[in-house]
């Protein structure tokens, strides 16, 4: 079995329907899983029976078997008895501090490896990457570690847009990057722009949507990626 994962930028591009940009990269994930894990740890300003409702709804045309993890009384449980796991966007750091709560890091990182079909949008994506150090998200709590589920071995940094409001004065995204590649300058981090996503299927990892991505590492900064590249290298 090879890892089968799915990491979206956002849960929607401009003002489409909830998931309905993502419809097109979701469904070839789901021709042989029927029964889903929905994890909505990341909604928090959302009640969780809200939140998986939502994606019900958004991805009711693939007909899928979706539950949310918070029904289950056993959560480790729930993920080995899924076909595949959805992970929802919100606070990065929230996602990850339940998981860690719920002892969830390691199962879900083994259940991946072993071909069990992941998608990630926003947070979720966040999450699947090395660490949580290249969220946008404010840390509303403090997870055990910022050490992700390394499904890929690079950071992300879903939504990501270099715009600069007239008269604002903070940094921007690209110059927040610049700083983390001046602490770490080894690892690369992909700027996934909102209507694009990342496909990684085994030892292949490509670059889905029609948006260019961004490649930060080193002295290399904000370096566009056309749609399409195919960027295996980075699993390396």
């Amino acid at each position: 079995m090879t890892i089968n994962a799915l990491l979206l930028s956002s849960s929607r591009v401009g003002d489409t329907p909830y998931l309905a940009h993502a419809i097109p990269f979701i469904k070839p994930l789901t021709t042989q899983a029927q029964k889903w894990i929905f994890i909505p740890y990341a909604g928090v300003s959302m009640s969780y029976n809200t939140y998986l409702a939502s994606v019900v709804t958004g991805l009711s045309e693939l007909q899928l078997d979706i539950s949310g993890i918070h029904q289950h009384p056993d959560p480790r449980q729930a993920i080995k008895n899924a076909d595949g796991i959805l992970v929802g966007g919100g606070n990065t750091f929230h996602l990850l501090h339940q998981l860690y709560h719920h002892d969830l890091v390691e199962l879900i990182r083994e259940q991946v490896a072993q071909g069990k079909p992941y998608i990630g949008w926003s947070a979720g994506s966040n999450v699947s990457g090395l660490s949580i150090r290249t969220t946008n998200d404010m840390p509303i709590i403090e997870p055990p570690s910022f050490n992700g589920l390394n499904i890929v071995p690079f950071q992300l940094n879903p939504h990501y847009s270099n715009y600069l409001a007239p008269g604002h004065n903070g940094e921007t995204r690209a110059q927040r990057l610049l700083e983390f590649t001046k602490v770490d300058p080894i690892t690369p981090v992909v700027g996934l722009v909102e209507g694009s996503a990342l496909w990684r299927q085994g030892d292949t990892l490509s670059l889905l949507g029609n948006q260019s991505a961004y490649l930060f590492c080193g002295e290399q900064q904000e370096i566009p990626i056309p749609a399409g590249t195919d960027l295996s290298h980075l699993l390396r």
